[in-house]
């Protein structure tokens, strides 16, 4: 069995009690950690936990162990509130205070400069959700088109502007942590925690990431050699055939397939390949 087209409405709602299983299996925060997700919750407000998101999402690459003692670093700096930390620091105090900071290939002046960014969208804007609003166009199939616009917004006309934690949709890459980023914010259940309005989840792209791109390939999701953009769109077309108006649904839990040593994915696949 496939998410093809082709399949019959019995084989997709199979399909469908499969993930439900997987998705209430795992939807609970007892199976969060270790994920930069997890620092979310300690923060109510949804301003600070939208800028939380934008740091834990854009180091989430590597070794998860080092993501989480990188993102812990940022945040202990920022302290009990990381918008009136931001708000109240100078452009060369940010750029001090994370100068000894290293993330993979990650410096703390990169780290400095989006989060200078950040600030000033959120001076101008009031939040990074209002900001993200201007972006976005009800009429796009995808957000994708206000992706590219929101990063574009970081950009803006600083040719300076390292921007590797921040990758261009129309650059071809899947965006995974930005799209990590958007349903965080935009999903609200026992696991994302929300906090950003008017986007509907309807439009949000998977976040692609190895353990995706392995089990969807396994589902004849894709026969893509590259989990680049177009792989991502065309598994969350997939997904949408199943959940039209929540694709990334199921994204944590078919995760947690190959991230958890207890999980059991034979029994999942059991009559779908």
């Amino acid at each position: 069995m496939t998410f093809k087209s082709t399949k019959s409405a019995h084989d997709r709602e199979i399909m469908r009690g499969k993930l439900e299983e997987l998705y209430f299996l795992y939807n609970d925060r007892k199976y969060v950690h270790p994920d930069p997700l997890e620092f979310l919750y300690d923060y109510p407000d949804p301003l600070d936990r939208e800028l939380v998101g934008l740091i834990s999402s854009s180091l989430a690459y590597g070794r998860v162990a080092q993501i989480l003692k990188s993102v812990s670093f940022i945040l202990e700096k920022m302290r009990h509130s990381p918008v009136s930390f931001l708000k109240e620091s100078s452009g060369k105090s940010l750029k001090s205070t994370f100068s000894g900071f290293k993330h993979r290939f990650t410096t703390g002046e990169e780290m400095a400069s989006m989060l200078i960014k950040a600030r000033g969208l959120i001076e101008q804007y009031g939040s990074l959700n209002e900001c993200f609003l201007t972006c976005f166009d009800k009429d796009d199939e995808t957000i994708i088109p206000a992706l590219s616009a929101f990063v574009e917004r970081f950009n803006g006309n600083d040719c300076d502007f390292k921007n590797s934690l921040l990758p261009a949709p129309d650059k071809g890459s899947a965006c995974k942590r930005l799209n990590l980023f958007l349903r965080w914010m935009v999903r609200k259940d026992e696991v994302d925690p929300g906090g950003w309005e008017g986007i509907p989840a309807s439009k949000l792209i998977i976040p692609l990431d190895t353990h995706m791109y392995r089990i969807c390939g396994r589902l004849d999701m894709t026969c893509r050699k590259q989990a680049d953009l177009l792989t991502a769109l065309e598994i969350t077309e997939g997904f949408r055939k199943i959940s039209p108006e929540d694709p990334v649904r199921y994204d944590f839990a078919i995760t947690r397939l190959g991230i958890r040593s207890d999980a059991e994915p034979e029994l999942f696949f059991e009559g779908l390949e």
